[in-house]
């Protein structure tokens, strides 16, 4: 497949994108719109899920890696093909490459997860492991290209990975014929460019928001300046758009057709996978659960029925466990307290009979005696609570100071 057009004719663009979905038939799922109460609510209209995250790898990026591959000659299909990436991108390569029979190799930096890297393997790639960084990874992956005649296929910034993407933009519209605002994450830009070229063209009405993490947020100063800029040291727990700078081909699209660029911060991220995951019962990654954590952040701003794309699931279980401790702190779901109490007998159970009266559960508790810091008759606790929120959280404070505790903080 060839990309004919460019962003002023986003009618023949369409086309393209309405090619690649043929292309894709039988090869990526149709994935499930599903309805939010709790967003709902909470916006105030209709608000439904796009489940990307249960796509086939996990992810959308299937959708471009085999329009992209598939496009290939027999000459280059013959060369093989590389790619560089943390987790979706080389998973989506991987599997795309398998079902057309096309040798692939996936450059993946050290400390990738280990869950995607045997993943990434399981679905048919060769995987080398290189730099510690996706910057280091990638050049490496461009080396090997040169080297090799392989063709190296980029994450977002070429027409047909845009293409690919583009149909999920196509999918909302059949599922959601009154969708007045899409929301959706942006790294590279690769897929909002796509799912913005289907759905303008077809409905210009439909108002198309993109998220970006707080930290990795290179797209606001490229509008602003009027063409890619490169951040210095993006960071974000969100890997799926950690991305340095737009890429060329996405960023002429999204400056032309997206309506917004919002951005969210680490906490709102937390907050929204474990919303997904507690009242939708879906697994989210962070980049994933962006567009959940901007309705969250500005419930009010998104006119509905909304969609919210959740675009991948593919989160290592180590860093589960951390984002939805993180999660869970953010939400009011866990305390960390140090007291000072007196140190007598029966004093720390005094504390624990407060916290009793208080419904908090205990999850950890430190009892020091023994401290340069502390007087003679003093001991120092460290507790760290489940709570259910906020206000709970202030009314354990309370009864603890009503009880006669000292709260340090």
């Amino acid at each position: 497949m060839s990309f004919r057009t460019t962003a002023s004719h986003p009618a023949l663009i369409l086309d393209d994108v309405r090619g690649a979905q043929k292309m894709l038939s039988g090869v990526a799922r149709v994935t499930a719109l599903e309805g939010s109460r709790h967003l709902t609510e909470l916006v105030g209209s209709p608000v439904h899920l796009k489940c990307e995250n249960l796509q086939r790898t996990g992810s959308f990026k299937l959708r471009g890696a085999y329009v992209r591959i598939s496009g290939l000659t027999p000459v280059e299909r013959a060369a093989g093909v590389v790619a560089a990436s943390a987790g979706n991108h080389a998973q989506g390569v991987a599997l795309a490459s398998s079902l057309l029979g096309v040798r692939s190799t996936v450059f993946m930096p050290v400390g990738a997860p280990l869950p995607k890297v045997a993943a990434t393997r399981e679905y048919g790639a060769e995987v080398r492991l290189h730099g510690q960084v996706v910057d280091e990874t990638l050049a490496a992956a461009q080396r090997y290209a040169e080297e090799t005649g392989a063709v190296f296929i980029h994450p977002f910034d070429h027409p047909d990975i845009i293409a690919g993407q583009g149909t999920v933009g196509l999918e909302i519209l059949e599922q959601c014929p009154e969708v007045r605002t899409i929301v959706l994450g942006i790294g590279g830009g690769g897929f909002a460019a796509g799912v913005a070229v289907a759905v303008k063209a077809l409905r210009p009405d439909v108002r198309i928001v993109g998220v970006q993490a707080e930290g990795a947020a290179c797209y606001p100063p490229s509008l602003a300046a009027g063409h890619p800029v490169s951040l210095d040291s993006p960071a974000t727990m969100a890997d799926g758009i950690k991305v340095g700078r737009p890429g060329d081909v996405p960023f002429r699209l999204i400056e032309e057709l997206v309506d917004e660029v919002r951005t969210v911060t680490e906490d709102e991220l937390s907050s929204a996978l474990l919303l997904c995951l507690e009242r939708a019962k879906l697994v989210v990654e962070p980049a994933g659960a962006s567009p959940v954590a901007a309705l969250l952040s500005d419930p009010e701003a998104f006119r509905g029925p909304v969609v919210a794309v959740l675009s991948g699931g593919n989160v290592d279980p180590l860093l589960m466990q951390r984002i939805l401790r993180h999660g869970m702190s953010a939400a009011g779901r866990y305390l960390s307290l140090r007291l000072r109490l007196t140190d007598r007998p029966g004093a720390l159970a005094a504390l624990l009979a407060a916290l009793t009266v208080a419904d908090a559960n205990v999850l950890d508790i430190s009892h020091v005696r023994t401290d340069p810091r502390l007087g003679l008759t003093e001991a120092e606790v460290d507790l760290h609570l489940e709570t259910k929120g906020p206000q709970h959280c202030a009314e354990v404070e309370a009864e603890l100071r009503a009880a006669g505790f000292r709260v340090m903080g």
